[in-house]
């Protein structure tokens, strides 16, 4: 069998850093019903570079849907909080970054903590479908739904478990977990980076309308991605997402050695959208066989 065929088993990544961006930490949250395989090649493009980086395994993730059902949005912000400490414990600055949920967690870390930075893509604040107002009431009348799916994805797949059903519980966390943070979005201060699909049937327009709204931050910046959907991390724009956000990691990591020289330090407030571009031929990711 050729290690190209050999599916990859869900698991926490690490890496020490090595050369000058070893003194910069990155810790990347994964999404709901998902594992560090949907943002793996984002770390390892990022530790090709020299940057320290940690992605945890969420506690019912990795695992069934049966798993995920007796855990609390408490447990996932937990675990990767813990993981930001330990990793921001060991490096000059760090920065937080995350996929969906995974987005969700990382902004709410950057709210409790004095991260160097965010780096998000599709983060999730708000849902597409309005049943879920009562789903503290309907996760007692029906235990399961289906998953959502991406008509005609392009994404790469991973296999990241049994969750070929989703928990009402679970879902019922996530709202809770999207509640806690839009309220914790104001103490934001830090500069922020987020990547934005436009095709994206997971998490609607909305949550990136309320995180304009609510962001404390006074430097937010926002990139199209016209060719991906919502896993964009495993998508056509991916080496986008990678190239954008290892120059923003490198070039915050700088101002935040020199306060006096950043914009949002100053108070002053920066708000852009770029549009999709060419992403430069040393910004393309490593390769990997299991993750094309």
């Amino acid at each position: 069998m050729s290690e190209s065929s050999t599916p990859m088993t869900p698991a926490a990544f690490s890496y020490p850093g090595h050369g000058t961006n070893a003194g910069t930490g990155v810790a990347i949250c994964h999404g709901f019903t998902g594992s560090p395989l949907s943002v793996l090649p984002w770390a390892e493009h990022l530790a090709a570079l020299g940057f320290a980086v940690s992605v945890p395994l969420l506690p019912g993730h990795g695992t069934d849907w049966r798993d995920l059902a007796r855990r609390g949005w408490q447990d996932w912000y937990g675990t990767f909080e813990s993981a930001y400490l330990d990793l921001a414990a060991g490096t000059r600055s760090c920065f937080v970054a995350g996929l969906s949920m995974g987005g969700t967690i990382a902004l709410r870390t950057a709210a409790r903590h004095r991260v160097a930075g965010v780096a998000v893509v599709n983060p999730g604040l708000s849902f597409y479908d309005r049943r879920v107002r009562y789903i503290g009431l309907l996760k007692y009348l029906q235990r399961t739904t289906v998953p959502l799916q991406e008509a005609e994805s392009t994404a790469a797949t991973t296999q990241d478990g049994d969750y070929s059903l989703t928990p009402l519980a679970a879902v019922h966390q996530l709202r809770k977990l999207f509640a806690a943070t839009l309220r914790e979005l104001p103490a934001v201060n830090a500069p922020a980076l987020v990547f934005k699909s436009d095709a994206d049937a997971v998490v609607p327009p909305t949550s990136l309308a309320l995180l304009r709204e609510r962001l404390g931050s006074g430097e937010l910046s926002v990139v199209r991605l016209p060719d991906s959907g919502h896993v964009a991390t495993l998508d056509v724009d991916a080496p986008m997402i990678f190239a954008q956000s290892a120059r923003f990691f490198s070039e915050h990591a700088a101002l935040s050695s020199n306060p006096s020289s950043n914009p949002s330090a100053a108070g002053s407030t920066v708000q852009s959208t770029v549009p999709a571009g060419r992403v430069p031929a040393d910004g393309s990711p490593p390769r990997n066989p299991e993750h094309p």
